[in-house]
């Protein structure tokens, strides 16, 4: 492609609301346009890099055994209604009416809509296992859309789901796409980790991520050094605490406006292990608003994916979590809430030990009491921490930044069963498919990408991602013989097959070069004055090396 007559355009200016490199230099390097919050065009340049990041996708999951279809964008809100997630999955998901009044939604995952393509036409066991995938838009409606392409509202991914007649071929299956996940990311040439995760919105029983590691992430990971355990933070664990205990008799005691932990444990001289911290919090339901305690060791915090985990493992109409008004705090001594208290839900940590005595609130303003812990519902609930120790192997635990490029899930029948969508199995019986979902942020890895491949000049693409391979330079346009060489450049690399970007417009120099490492293309063919003694530039834009070549040479090889 030449230069001069594509729609290629570069700017000097940093964009004001621009805070990552990777969402500056795309708007900078014109590979993306917004359209509006979080809505982005795909400019050719960022379109080329899109379809490069396909093409590694289709051929690896075409190699799985996977087969591409395509899902209409626009899905009938009965999908959502029959899943149960219509009203579940909150002010992401976009809700609108045709002019027939009938409810539509705008996809932001498809497994209500792959349900209902396979139903009924999927009918013997004879026919499993189907594991069928698209590269497709979606679009959630979140919140605060930020950092250009890694949280849009209207993003590109790749999503695959998988129909099985056993949990054992759905496990074979899991692993069958991790693998194939990791050559994805192998080959486009990410630095990454498979982590253990949650499954959010979309529910299941098993669930890695795998994140980009880079320090703008928006994902805390929990790293081990030492065994190679990795996790989300939503779903860390951790090695069980070694605790002290409070050596005490059990007693009221007078704590006038102490309501905090660290007060108490100055003034009552034990350490914050030896409190328990009530956490009260809303809970919506489709039955209505309702109030849960959850009670974890003084020195933890309380993780709130894993309280609402255990919320929706309890009771199925759970929404989700919010913050108590002053007017639904009435009912409790705020500060001093302890063993004993009410709520329609009460969860205790895993660290919580049964036996043994903990300062405690004595739903009483002013009073704490020692008391000690004998029964209660207990779930993993404490935020893991830097320092903690592993579960496996005991060493500390790290924290590191990431981005969520991909994410695997075992659903089971959480979607064919209440959809009725089943099969007959080898005894002629009716069985709700077995399922597995497999998504890839494919719009984000591009930008994911330059988060971890970048310098204070611009990107630094591979030659798998890049637009084009190689960009050719003349230096003066003015002067025919560079001019022709360029041209002859061009034309040799065009009839290889080469991907190349012939940079023939009547720039400045120095605007030529600027815009080259904006872009990121891996090398540049300089034509400039040193054709006067048959010799090109060859540089490379991962360190801006340079190597003097004989232009006869080059295009004779």
């Amino acid at each position: 492609m030449k230069m001069s007559q594509s729609f290629i355009y570069t700017m000097k200016e940093t964009p004001k609301d621009a805070e990552l490199k990777s969402h500056q230099y795309l708007l900078r390097g014109g590979y993306i346009q917004q359209v509006g919050a979080g809505i982005y065009n795909l400019l050719p340049l960022g379109h080329r890099v899109i379809e490069n990041i396909k093409n590694v996708i289709q051929k690896h999951m075409n190699q799985s055994g996977a087969q591409e279809l395509t899902l209409g964008f626009v899905t009938p809100a009965s999908f959502w209604q029959k899943s149960g997630r219509y009203e579940k999955y909150g002010k992401e998901l976009l809700r609108f009416k045709d002019r027939k009044d009938q409810d539509f939604v705008l996809g932001p995952t498809y497994e209500e809509g792959i349900v209902e393509c396979i139903k009924g036409v999927i009918k013997s066991y004879k026919q499993l296992p189907l594991n069928l995938y698209q590269i497709h838009l979606k679009f959630r409606d979140e919140v605060r859309p930020r950092f250009g392409l890694i949280r849009g509202r209207e993003f590109v991914m790749k999503d695959a789901y998988s129909f099985h007649s056993s949990v054992e071929d759905l496990d074979r299956e899991f692993d069958l796409m991790e693998q194939t996940y990791r050559n994805i990311f192998d080959e486009l040439g990410i630095r990454y980790a498979v982590v253990e995760a949650d499954s959010g919105a979309i529910g299941g029983s098993g669930s890695k991520e795998f994140m980009l590691l880079s320090e703008c992430g928006e994902d805390t990971l929990i790293i081990c050094p030492s065994c190679g355990y990795a996790s989300n933070i939503e779903a860390g664990v951790r090695q069980n605490r070694q605790l002290q205990t409070l050596q005490a008799e059990e007693k009221k005691i007078h704590t006038p406006s102490m309501k905090q932990i660290e007060v108490l444990a100055k003034e009552l001289k034990i350490a914050p292990e030896m409190i328990l911290k009530c956490i009260i919090k809303g809970v919506r339901t489709t039955q209505g608003n309702k109030q849960a305690l959850f009670f974890i060791l003084g020195d933890d915090q309380l993780e709130e994916t894993k309280a609402l985990n255990a919320l929706i493992k309890k009771d199925e109409s759970v929404l989700e979590l919010y913050e108590l008004s002053q007017e639904e705090m009435q009912g409790f001594s705020l500060g001093f809430v302890g063993l004993g208290a009410g709520a329609d839900y009460v969860f205790y940590d895993l660290a919580l030990q049964k036996g043994e005595k903990y300062l405690t609130g004595a739903n009483e303003v002013d009073f704490h009491c020692i008391k000690t812990f004998l029964e209660g519902e207990q779930v993993d609930l404490a935020l893991v921490r830097e320092g903690d120790g592993c579960r496996h192997c005991g060493c500390a635990l790290q924290y590191q930044r990431g981005i969520e490029i991909g994410h695997i899930f075992k659903l089971g029948t959480k979607y064919s069963q209440p959809m009725g969508a089943t099969f007959l199995d080898q005894n002629g019986k009716a069985q709700p498919f077995i399922m597995g979902c497999y998504g890839i942020g494919v719009s984000r890895i591009l930008s994911a990408f330059i988060e971890q491949n970048h310098d204070d000049r611009g990107i630094i693409w591979n030659r798998v991602l890049s637009p084009f391979e190689s960009v050719i330079i003349v230096s003066n346009m003015k002067d025919e013989a560079q001019k022709e060489a360029g041209e002859k450049l061009y034309q040799k690399m065009l009839l290889e097959g080469k991907r190349v970007l012939f940079d023939d417009r009547s720039e400045r120099f120095g605007v030529k070069m600027s815009d080259f490492e904006l872009l990121g293309i891996p090398e540049a063919f300089l034509v400039g004055k040193e054709l006067e003694h048959g010799k090109i530039e060859r540089i490379q834009r991962l360190d801006l090396s340079k190597q003097s070549i004989m232009i006869e040479e080059f295009l004779r090889n």
